[in-house]
């Protein structure tokens, strides 16, 4: 979902080769958004929550807009980058290489606990579910997502492909990678055959691209992603990680206090519903994807040797 949308905060004024030690020095939080929508779309619906988190900290909060998941990791890892909204495959390496600490996690508007991967295709596809991609080898194009997100990468990339023994490097004729918003216009204007996406993110394109949308189908949806995860640096003094995650918990409900109901329609506005309080207990199923994911591929690369395959897969 934000897969996909990142929220990141904190920038100080450090070199990035430098290891930063004083996260006590910070003064503004920059809180980061992934670009799923346009820039016009995610400043008329990030800047409020923005706002909000600056006047509930007692800091400064601007909003600073990333281009992938990678960037972001990169710089929580250098300290410019205290807190983010990632997805759960981009959590694990900021939690692994980056002092990362997931303390909280999305919602749905309806209330569902998570969201869905999903394949496209244009509505005049003769493509009508997966197994008719998997029968026509060489066929069709495919937009793919970003390596680091859990519904355009992870998810189809072990449930569609990796159970199916499908390497889309000989499956496709052409892939292109893309985020969420281009993939969905990329099907939409027959640029792809098929493309992943999500529902989150395809339910704030309805919203703000619906001519769009309109022109697309799903035809694949994956389990249930757990929702996003929050994730900050877990070298933050004390007070800001309790400020920050009390401040995420309680928005959008009563809890927070006089203007909680806009606050609720601020959240809605992003496809979201209340956040829930989370640890990095929550990465555990999207680790275990991760692993079975490549202890598959190499049981199907015909190009090791029998030792080295046996060694690979013993070490996962």
């Amino acid at each position: 979902m934000l897969r996909r949308t990142l929220l990141a905060a904190g920038f100080i004024g450090l070199a990035a080769a430098a290891t930063p030690s004083v996260a006590e020095e910070l003064k503004e939080l920059n809180v980061g958004v992934l670009s799923t929508d346009t820039s016009a779309a995610l400043k008329k619906n990030w800047e409020p929550l923005i706002a909000d988190l600056g006047k509930a900290i007692g800091m400064k909060a601007n909003g600073f807009y990333a281009s992938d998941y990678a960037g972001v990791i990169e710089a929580m890892r250098f300290n410019k980058v205290q807190v983010s909204w990632f997805g759960n495959a981009s959590a694990v390496p900021a939690v692994d290489r980056a002092e990362g600490e997931v303390f909280g996690r999305g919602t749905g508007v309806d209330g569902t606990q998570g969201y869905y991967s999903l394949l496209i295709v244009n509505k005049d596809s003769p493509i009508h579910s997966l197994e008719d991609i998997i029968k026509s080898p060489g066929t069709y194009t495919f937009g793919n997502g970003d390596p680091n997100s859990t519904s355009g990468f992870l998810m189809p990339s072990y449930y569609a492909w990796a159970k199916n023994h499908i390497d889309i490097t000989k499956q496709f004729k052409r892939i292109a990678v893309g985020n969420h918003q281009s993939n969905m216009v990329a099907v939409a204007n027959k640029q792809v055959d098929v493309a992943t996406n999500n529902t989150e993110d395809m339910a704030k394109f309805a919203k703000s691209q619906p001519d769009k949308v309109a022109e697309v189908r799903e035809i694949w949806r994956s389990p249930l992603i757990p929702g996003d995860p929050l994730v900050y640096r877990k070298d933050l003094p004390a007070d800001l990680k309790a400020k920050i995650k009390a401040f995420f918990v309680a928005y959008g409900t009563p809890a927070a206090g006089p203007g909680w109901e806009k606050q609720k329609e601020n959240l809605a506005n992003l496809s979201y519903g209340p956040i829930r309080a989370s640890d990095n207990t929550q990465l555990v199923p999207i680790r275990q994807i991760m692993l079975f994911r490549d202890k598959i591929k190499l049981q199907d690369d015909a190009n090791m040797s029998a030792e080295e395959k046996t060694k690979r897969i013993g070490e996962i």
